[in-house]
C-alpha cells in the first residue's frame, strides 16, 4: 500500500481510502466489520464517514476500536448553525469511541464559513481544534466554483469533491489547484453513485492523481478484494485506456 501526505495535515494517507458511510446501508454489523478489518489488514487506513449517517459512524467505530491509534478517521457534518455543529462534534466523538476525529469536514452549500463570521461556525471548528477534539478542519462541497473559493481562501486543509472519469473535464483543475496549494483533494463517488461499473477503469483513471484519495465504498468482500488486486496491479495508463476514458465519459455526457 502506499502512503501520500494528505495535503498539508501531513496525516499519511493511504491513497486507496475507505467511504465508510455505505455501511448503514448493508444491515449486516458483522459484514461491515469484515470490510474494515480487511480493509485495515490490507494497509488501508483513512476511514471517512458523516454525522448524517449515524448508524456508519457507529459501525465504523465498532470496527476500528481496537486499532484507533493506527487509523485516520474523518467525518463530517452539514449542521445550519454553530449550536448544532457542536453537538454533532460530540455525538460524533461518542459514536466511534474516540477522543479526536483526524479530520473533521464541514459541508458548504451556500456559503463558506470564514474565521469571524457571524454565523461563528468556523469558530466552533477551530475552537474544537484548539481544544483537541479534532485535529484538522477539511471542506466539502459540489459546487465547483464554491470549490474554487475554498481552496484559494487557504482556511481549510483538504477539500472533498465529486471525481471520477466521467466528471466533467473542468474538475481536474481543481485537482491541480489544491496541489498548488498544497490541499488534500478527496474524490467522493468514484464511481458516480453506482454509475460506472468498470473498476480497472475508474481505478486507473483516479490512479494517475498522486494527490487525489479515492473514497471508495466496496459494499462486499468481494469488490474490496477487487479493488486491493488493482492497487497491487495497477491498470497501464496508455493510449487505449485514455480512449476507452474518453468513450466512456463520451457515452454518459
Amino acid at each position: 500500500m502506499e502512503y501520500v501526505r494528505l495535503g498539508k495535515t501531513n496525516l499519511l494517507a493511504s491513497r486507496i481510502s475507505f467511504g465508510a458511510m455505505s455501511l448503514q446501508d448493508m444491515q449486516d454489523a458483522e459484514l461491515a466489520a469484515q470490510l474494515v478489518r480487511k480493509s485495515y489488514d490490507a494497509g488501508i487506513n483513512f476511514f471517512d464517514t458523516a454525522r448524517a449517517k449515524r448508524e456508519s459512524e457507529t459501525l465504523l467505530g465498532d470496527s476500528l476500536h481496537e486499532i484507533r491509534e493506527n487509523v485516520i478517521v474523518a467525518t463530517k457534518s452539514s449542521a445550519s448553525s454553530a449550536n448544532e455543529l457542536l453537538q454533532d462534534i460530540d455525538e460524533s466523538l461518542a459514536a466511534m469511541h474516540v477522543d479526536a476525529i483526524d479530520l473533521y469536514q464541514y459541508e458548504i452549500i451556500n456559503f463558506i464559513p470564514q474565521k469571524d463570521g457571524e454565523d461563528r461556525i468556523y469558530q466552533v471548528l477551530a475552537h474544537a481544534k484548539s481544544s483537541g477534539k479534532i485535529q484538522h478542519i477539511g471542506a466539502v462541497t459540489e459546487d465547483f466554483d464554491i470549490a474554487v473559493e475554498i481552496i484559494k481562501g487557504g482556511l481549510y486543509e483538504t477539500l472533498q469533491f465529486p471525481f471520477n472519469m466521467i466528471s466533467p473535464v473542468e474538475t481536474a483543475s481543481l485537482v491541480d489547484l489544491c496541489s498548488e496549494r498544497d490541499m488534500g483533494f478527496l474524490a467522493m463517488r468514484p464511481l458516480c453513485g453506482g454509475v460506472i461499473s468498470n473498476i480497472p477503469l475508474a481505478f486507473g483513471f483516479l490512479h494517475q492523481f498522486e494527490n487525489v484519495f479515492p473514497l471508495w465504498s466496496p459494499r462486499s468482500l468481494e469488490e474490496l478484494t477487487q479493488l486491493l488486486y488493482f492497487n497491487d496491479h495497477p491498470p497501464v495508463i496508455d493510449e487505449s485506456f485514455q480512449e476507452d476514458v474518453a468513450k466512456a465519459r463520451m457515452f454518459f455526457n
